[in-house]
């Protein structure tokens, strides 16, 4: 199978910036380099990991119940350098209040993609029943 046509799915860090996800990353490697043929993408994040059954000896009646939520849009991948620190200052914002300083080498080396998103569209899984345990 020819590499362009097989799926690819990555974990990622983001930040959210009104209809704007921000990523990060090197800048080479197969995913930049599958972005820069084909700007498409396709974000998803899951919470919840309950379990959940309408009945306890059904196997097919149990349910993890979660809340999903896909964006779809496009990468704009950003040059300025300015521009990469506010987008790195609001990863980071999500983790903590604390300001932080990157160096130059670092900022022109790192991959700051903007996915501006034209589709977002959400679901909450699971069966309204006796809830179960924590997966772990």
């Amino acid at each position: 199978m020819a590499e362009e046509n097989r799926p690819y799915v990555v974990p990622m860090n983001f930040a959210l910036d009104g209809d704007t996800v921000i990523l990060h990353s090197a800048q080479d490697g197969r995913k930049w380099e599958m972005l820069k043929k084909n700007p498409r993408i396709c974000i998803a994040w899951m919470l919840g990991e309950t379990l959940a059954w309408q009945d306890i000896g059904v196997g097919c009646s149990y349910r993890v119940k979660s809340k999903t939520v896909m964006a779809e849009g496009e990468v704009e991948f950003i040059d300025d350098n300015d521009e990469k620190i506010r987008c790195l200052n609001a990863i980071m914002a999500q983790y903590s209040d604390r300001g932080f300083k990157f160096s130059d080498p670092s900022v022109r080396n790192v991959g700051i993609m903007k996915v501006h998103v034209k589709t977002w569209s959400a679901k909450e899984f699971g069966a309204n029943s006796i809830p179960g345990k924590k997966i772990k």
